[in-house]
């Protein structure tokens, strides 16, 4: 006797189009490479996620859940913000290469797409993470945080760019610290 087949599971279908999102970016993965990647057909995706957009939003939020950056264990009001920032970058870095076929930042990717949906809602995100840096180096240094934070979020956007072009996880570490270094000198605490 066979069994039942197995039933579409959204979870599952989410966490495979994160990895192809990742891999290759948000334009580059067709909606016939999607249903194919997760077994089902054009209209149960359409079911399911509304649109193409709508899926990368559902990634993103997973992504935020626990691929993310953790911004609230590192900017710790307890610890130097320079320090703080210089282990942001450092981590940045090794998230963006640790894995070789997914690099970069997912989001910060996602912010280039041309689908202007998926585009906001990346947008979305890196301008709460932006908030969230300028807040924290706000809090100890009014007067630098704008110049500071716009410095460390090109700096992260550098480092998911390089990623992108195959820089390893040295390489990366080796500009973060040298950034980190920068900040150390303009947030002299």
């Amino acid at each position: 006797m066979r069994g039942r087949p197995r039933g579409f599971d959204p979870e599952e279908a989410v966490a495979t189009a994160q990895r192809l999102f990742h891999e290759r970016g948000f334009d580059a993965v067709s909606v016939s490479e999607l249903t194919g990647a997760l077994g089902i057909n054009p209209p149960s995706f359409y079911a399911a996620f509304g649109s193409k957009a709508g899926l990368y939003s559902r990634v993103l939020d997973r992504w935020t859940g626990d691929g993310a950056i953790p911004l609230h264990d590192i900017l710790r009001a307890d610890r130097p913000v320079a320090a703080c920032l210089a282990d942001l970058l450092e981590e940045a870095a090794r998230r963006y290469a640790a894995d070789a076929r997914a690099t970069g930042c997912l989001v910060l990717e996602g912010v280039r797409c041309t689908d202007a949906d998926a585009r906001d809602c990346a947008h979305g995100r890196w301008q709460a993470a932006d908030a969230m840096i300028r807040g924290f180096i706000a809090a100890r240094h009014p007067d630098q945080a704008a110049a500071v934070a716009d410095y460390v979020t090109t700096t992260m956007a550098g480092l998911s760019a390089r990623a992108r072009t195959g820089q390893d996880v040295d390489q990366l570490l080796a500009s973060a610290r040298i950034a980190a270094l920068g900040l150390t000198r303009a947030l002299e605490e």
